[in-house]
């Protein structure tokens, strides 16, 4: 038995660990750098609610104002306030702080009627859960990312002129063109793609490590989560413990400058509770926007007093190990530096997904010969492996585009009409799958390539003939259709040199009959 050297088990290693791990990586990515964009997306998808450039302070008096009017005696009053990356103004009473609750036009205060639908956040979600139980999902994601960790050290192991593949690139030479565009992105962004695998695995380590929970906690997991946050017990038995008062007739407090003192101690604001409202006990409490400095400062808030508008309580400091935890989840959710720094991620991401896409692709160019000349079971192996890198790659491509289409196409008071727009996305991607199995492989590239280049470039002609607003009217909404635009030149770019590479692939029987053809027509 012939020994294997260390170099050649990595090159084993990362072959065959890719390939089995690279169309759920591929997924993950996809879904994860389009949800950089997921408000924006969400706005999008909700084109009746209306672009708004005026400011927090007043969107918020026409939420309170909404609430006097329609919801005086409710116990409690939660507000959404647009912010940077969304319109959305929205109300609700009781518990349900986040989501849900009634849209309000944030520049008349008026109610809003908008569509139901699966939203940006359906590829946020996708991305780490993969539209699975939540726990299944999650341990899913953990064991391709570690394999992830695995198959770019195996790389980097393997490639002894590591520096040398990020200068090259010779296009037009099959195979080798291919591993050098793997190489080239692998090596361009190995310090984004170890980052982002790692911080991904941080995010959730009390799931995947959960032996200190175990022997400090005896296995309570929310304990764990309330020592490491300090403040949060003592915050929840307040809120609990709170009794309402009589009414009292009290009006609030002033909520400019509260939103201004929030403002300069948290960063933008994301929305606010208030407590009692109307009463001498009633209190204010004002969340920040997820993550927007690179510590994500999710379950922090302040407090204010609603009558007076005195500080309660201030924002609790991080301690060092949750501090740790919430940069490095900061880092994987890019939250911070504005848009600058969320088309950097997202510019990444897409290389990202070029170096699996080719790194697939590169596996079977690489033994088509080899298989062709092997057994029946060998060559059904590697016409497998084409169709799956094929629906992978482009029909997962084509679901997400088509959920965009089916947000727009799908009628308006359709029950469960969120719930079809996800029932589109997987339609979509098992056709893509059906498809790559019975077509040829280049001509099936071709064909989806294509087909997803034309849903790219149509989606501004759909988006306007069936929405009232004019898309240069809102610059999120603008952004959003000519980026796609882009994308679909690109890819028709693209589904070009593949359809000329099919063309040469031809058996020469059958293109001398096309040509022959051709000559008759």
């Amino acid at each position: 038995m012939k020994t294997q050297s260390f170099t050649q088990s990595m090159a084993w290693l990362h072959t065959w660990g890719g390939l089995l791990l690279g169309w759920v990586l591929f997924a993950i990515f996809l879904t994860g750098t389009l949800a950089v964009f997921d408000k924006e997306i969400d706005g999008w998808m909700r084109p009746e609610v209306p672009a708004y450039m005026g400011t927090q302070e007043d969107a918020l008096q026409r939420a309170v104002d909404y609430l006097q009017a329609h919801h005086a005696d409710a116990p409690s009053w939660n507000v959404n306030l647009p912010t940077a990356r969304s319109s959305n103004l929205s109300v609700s009473t009781g518990e349900q702080r986040r989501g849900g609750g009634q849209l309000l036009d944030p520049t008349t205060g008026e109610p809003i009627t908008a569509r139901e639908t699966a939203g940006g956040g359906f590829f946020f979600r996708f991305h780490f859960t993969l539209n699975m139980p939540r726990t299944i999902g999650i341990w899913i994601v953990g064991v391709a990312a570690m394999a992830m960790l695995v198959a770019l050290i195996s790389g980097i192991v393997i490639h002894k002129k590591i520096f040398k593949d990020f200068f090259t690139f010779r296009p037009g030479k099959g195979q080798r063109s291919w591993l050098d565009a793997h190489n080239a992105s692998g090596v361009l962004l190995l310090p984004f793609h170890l980052m982002i695998t790692y911080t991904g695995l941080v995010i959730f380590f009390l799931l995947y490590m959960p032996a200190a929970v175990d022997a400090l906690y005896a296995g309570d997991r929310q304990a764990a989560i309330d020592d490491l946050r300090g403040g949060a017990v003592a915050q929840r038995a307040a809120r609990a413990g709170a009794v309402n008062p009589p009414m009292a007739d009290v009006p609030l407090a002033p909520l400019g400058p509260i939103l201004t003192q929030a403002e300069a101690a948290m960063g933008p604001v994301g929305g606010l509770s208030i407590q009692n409202p109307g009463r001498s006990g009633a209190r204010i409490e004002v969340r920040p926007v997820l993550g927007n400095r690179i510590e994500l400062t999710k379950g922090r808030s302040m407090s204010f007093d609603g009558v007076s508008g005195a500080v309660l309580r201030a924002p609790d400091e991080s301690r060092p190990s949750l501090l740790t935890q919430r940069v490095m989840a900061g880092l994987h959710f890019a939250q911070f530096g504005g848009y600058p720094m969320r088309w950097l991620y997202w510019l990444c991401g897409m290389v990202s997904c070029g170096m699996i896409a080719t790194g697939l692709v590169h596996f079977c160019i690489k033994r088509r010969r080899k298989y062709a000349e092997q057994s029946p079971a060998s060559r059904r192996f590697h016409r497998l492996v084409e169709s799956l890198n094929l629906a992978a790659v482009v029909g997962l491509s084509l679901a997400c585009i088509g959920l965009l289409w089916a947000n727009r196409l799908l009628p308006m008071q359709l029950p469960q009409r969120g719930d079809w727009e996800v029932r589109v996305f997987f339609i979509v991607w098992a056709a893509g799958l059906a498809h790559a199995l019975w077509r040829p492989s280049l001509r099936g590239w071709v064909e989806q390539l294509v087909l997803l280049a034309l849903l790219c470039l149509g989606l501004p002609v759909l988006s306007l003939a069936t929405t009232s607003e004019v898309p240069w009217t809102d610059p999120v909404r603008l952004w959003l259709e000519l980026t796609c635009v882009a994308m679909g030149a690109a890819l028709l770019w693209l589904a070009r040199k593949v359809a000329l590479r099919a063309a040469v692939a031809q058996p020469a029987p059958r293109r001398a009959a096309m040509k022959l053809k051709e000559m008759h027509s």
